[in-house]
């Protein structure tokens, strides 16, 4: 106790050390992980005969190498950014959201909705409707698992995998039935889309490109979500029932109320997200606008660790990935599922992260560092 007290007090260099220290650690996994699924990508394309580094090149030119491959990537990966919000927000609270792409489509069902349904009134007006009505799709849509888990135990995976299908379906049909017309566009011939909706209910874009003002909608979220989580009651009780229910019952916490709010917030953030690509990119709602974007945001989560300033950074990744994939398979003649495989090695290094600890040597997790993803079945 006397050494204790005795210790000499940090100096300004250390403390600065340690911050930078402390500020570095969460991301030295998701980076490496990235950098090994990159190496070993290498070596599979030399293995196959094909240039690795004409490949790579493609890649970055393809995603950040000039003005509108940036655009191109950020547009991208807003989606992502935004959804990956949502399933991070659920694994915060040790629930395992995989219905963000349900969400999405309830959402954007019901922005579209709005969207091409009121005629007439101003874009200041029109466009915060349209973006209430898509978080409140996503919120009904989330509220749904998050009400059977709390009062029945029903597990969310089951019944979040299962909305997926029914919100997947119902769209499909409020789009192709023609008998009456319900949703669908009676000038399509191919009846794969609704109506278009209102030039009001439009996001401002940068003329001549594609570039909506959607991503600061992200950008807004991600400091919303991350002032939610740690800097008020309604986050610190989500992270409390995530890291230990029965404490934080014991606490007076009402548990099965913030399961319920947990799972709404998460859809409601998926709902934005799907209702920002029908307001800024596509003006209409397809079928199968959405298909695998709900477990691509999984990934984006976790390649974030939950955290919701990381995930601007996860999406771009992301975003960046699937953008520049176009331009690498035809710089090195490759087969544009590569991209897929680098995707499935960067998951697996995160979700297995002993592997790049061993293999770089960087200390184990302590377990206040550590992130509930679920709690398991029946908890």
């Amino acid at each position: 106790m006397a050494d204790a007290a005795n210790a000499p007090e940090p100096t300004g260099s250390s403390r600065i050390f340690r911050f930078i220290r402390r500020l570095l650690s969460p991301l030295l996994i998701p980076f490496f992980a990235v950098f090994t699924a990159l190496v070993i990508g290498a070596i599979i394309i030399q293995v196959t005969g094909k240039d690795w580094v004409a490949a790579y090149v493609g890649l970055w030119q393809g995603s950040f190498g000039t003005p509108g491959a940036i655009i191109d990537t950020i547009v991208r990966s807003t989606p992502f950014i935004i959804a990956g919000l949502a399933v991070g927000l659920g694994f915060k609270a040790g629930l395992f959201n995989i219905g963000a792409e349900g969400q999405l489509y309830a959402g954007a069902t019901f922005a579209v909705f709005v969207g091409y349904s009121i005629q007439g009134i101003p874009a200041i007006i029109h466009i915060p409707l349209v973006i209430i009505a898509g978080a409140l799709g996503g919120f009904l849509w989330g509220a749904i698992p998050g009400f059977l888990k709390a009062r029945t135990g029903a597990h969310e995976v089951i019944n979040t995998i299962m909305l997926n299908y029914i919100a997947i379906r119902l769209t499909e049909w409020l789009i192709k039935s023609k008998t009456p017309y319900l949703m669908g566009d009676p000038k399509d011939a191919s009846g794969a889309r609704t109506r278009f909706i209102a030039e009001s209910a439009r996001l401002p874009a940068i003329p001549g490109t594609d570039l909506h003002v959607g991503i600061l909608m992200a950008g807004a979220l991600t400091l919303l979500v991350y002032w939610l989580l740690y800097r008020t009651t309604i986050g610190f009780e989500l992270r409390t029932v995530g890291a230990n229910p029965s404490a934080a019952r014991y606490a007076g916490m009402n548990v099965p109320r913030t399961i319920v709010l947990a799972m709404a917030l998460s859809g409601m953030l998926a709902g934005l997200a799907g209702a920002g690509e029908v307001l800024g990119v596509e003006h209409a709602l397809k079928a199968d606008f959405f298909a695998g974007l709900g477990f691509d945001a999984i990934a984006v989560a976790l390649l974030a660790r939950s955290n919701p300033i990381a995930m601007i950074a996860s999406g771009l990744l992301w975003g960046g990935l699937l953008t520049g994939a176009r331009l690498m398979q035809v710089r090195a003649e490759l087969s544009i599922d590569l991209i897929k495989i680098v995707q499935a090695l960067i998951i697996m290094f995160i979700a297995a992260d002993q592997i790049v600890r061993w293999i770089y040597r960087i200390r184990a997790r302590k377990p206040s560092e550590e992130t509930i993803f679920s709690r398991g079945w029946g908890s």
